[in-house]
């Protein structure tokens, strides 16, 4: 099973929109999105499921990709790393799940699988780490296959 959790782009501040769930992308945020979404969109294998957060930020990052998804409010500030990997049955699944969603969730689910000491690793806004669950043989394991931020393609 692949794992690929992408952040949503920079967003405007709470301070400026003052309900949080409705905070657009700023211009630098759509730029990250599409930029991001042109990476996604080659590496992506067919067949995949895209979640993503109903917080109007998530959902335009999401959309440029241009591909269906489906809006979780599993996903939404505030949710647990149980929430999410029981929302993509990590690791029960085959194939390939993309997941557009905040901090610290996201970087909470990183942690763990990943065994880190810290409880939560640290990504940048529209960025995606992409993870892969494998067994073989006798060993099971959580491999890092790609970590890309929009601002360095």
């Amino acid at each position: 099973m692949d794992l690929i959790l992408w952040r949503h782009a920079e967003a405007e501040s709470l301070s400026e929109h003052g309900d949080d769930p409705e905070r657009p992308l700023t211009p630098r945020g759509e730029k990250q999105a599409a930029r991001m979404a042109v990476w996604l969109d080659r590496q992506l294998p067919d067949g995949l499921r895209v979640l993503a957060s109903p917080a109007r930020r998530t959902e335009q990052t999401v959309r440029a990709l241009g591909r269906k998804y489906k809006l979780r409010a599993e996903l939404l500030p505030g949710g647990s790393p149980d929430d999410l990997l029981e929302l993509v049955q990590w690791p029960r699944t085959r194939g390939a799940v993309l997941v557009v969603g905040h901090q610290p969730m996201l970087g909470q689910v990183v942690a763990r699988l990943l065994g880190m000491r810290a409880q939560e690793c640290s990504m940048r806004k529209g960025a995606v780490w992409w993870l892969r669950h494998r067994q073989r043989q006798e060993s099971v394991e959580t491999i890092l296959l790609a970590v890309q931020s929009p601002d360095h393609l």
